[in-house]
C-alpha cells in the first residue's frame, strides 16, 4: 500500500481558492435548505417521504461521497485504508437510506445483508492493515476534513435522532403535534449532517491530490 507523505511536506495556501470553495459550500448548503422548503411548500404529497426532494437529496450526497472516497483511495491511492473504513461507512449509510425501496422490492430486511457484506470485508481489511490505519490517521486526524466528517457523523447519527424524537416533537406541540413535524425536523438535519460529511469528503479529496502532487515531486 501506498503511504502518504508526511504532514510536513510544503504546500501554499491559495487565500482566494479557499475563499472561492467557502463561497460554494454556503450556497451549496443554502440550496439544501431552500429545496427542503420548496418540498415542503409544493409537494404535500411526498414531503419528507422517500420520493421527497430531502431523501432523495440524502441518496445523491452519501454516492457523489462514496465516489469521490472510492477515487481518493483507487486513483489518488492516498490514505488508502482509511479512506477504505471511510467509504465503508458512506457506503453503508447509502444502502440504509434505500431500505423502503429494498424492503418493498426486494425482501424485508435486504439492506441488513448489503450493509453486512459492505462493513464486514472492510473491517476486516482495516483491522489486518491497522499499522498503516494508525500511521495514515495520524496524519488524516488533525485535517480539517476530519474535523468536518466528525462533525457530519455526529450530526447524522446522533443529534438528528434525539432532536426528530417523536417524544420531543410531542412535548414542543402538544396537542397539536402532526408527524410531519419529526419526520421534517429528523430528515433536515440528517440531510445537513451528510452534507457535511460530503464537504469533508471533498476537502479530504482535495488534500489527497496535493499529498500525491507531492510525492510524485519528492
Amino acid at each position: 500500500m501506498t503511504q502518504t507523505p508526511p504532514p510536513d511536506h510544503p504546500w501554499p495556501i491559495n487565500f482566494t481558492a479557499t475563499c472561492l470553495r467557502a463561497a460554494l459550500y454556503i450556497l451549496f448548503i443554502a440550496g439544501l435548505a431552500q429545496g427542503a422548503f420548496i418540498e415542503a411548500q409544493h409537494f404535500p404529497d411526498v414531503r419528507f417521504s422517500e420520493y421527497g426532494f430531502t431523501e432523495l437529496a440524502q441518496t445523491a450526497v452519501l454516492a457523489l461521497a462514496s465516489v469521490l472516497l472510492l477515487y481518493t483511495r483507487q486513483v489518488l491511492n492516498v490514505l488508502p485504508t482509511v479512506s477504505l473504513l471511510m467509504f465503508g461507512f458512506v457506503f453503508a449509510s447509502l444502502i440504509r437510506e434505500q431500505d423502503y425501496f429494498l424492503d418493498t422490492w426486494v425482501a424485508r430486511h435486504t439492506w441488513k445483508v448489503l450493509v453486512a457484506l459492505v462493513i464486514v470485508p472492510v473491517l476486516y481489511w482495516v483491522i489486518r492493515e491497522r499499522q498503516h490505519f494508525a500511521a495514515e490517521f495520524a496524519n488524516y486526524a488533525n485535517s480539517f476534513s476530519f474535523g468536518l466528517f466528525a462533525a457530519g457523523v455526529l450530526t447524522t447519527f446522533v443529534f438528528s435522532r434525539l432532536y426528530g424524537r417523536s417524544d420531543f416533537w410531542e412535548a414542543v406541540l402538544q396537542e397539536h403535534y402532526v408527524r410531519t413535524f419529526k419526520d421534517a425536523a429528523e430528515e433536515v438535519v440528517e440531510l445537513l449532517g451528510y452534507a457535511l460529511i460530503l464537504i469533508a469528503v471533498i476537502e479530504l479529496t482535495l488534500l489527497a491530490r496535493r499529498w500525491a502532487m507531492a510525492r510524485r515531486a519528492s
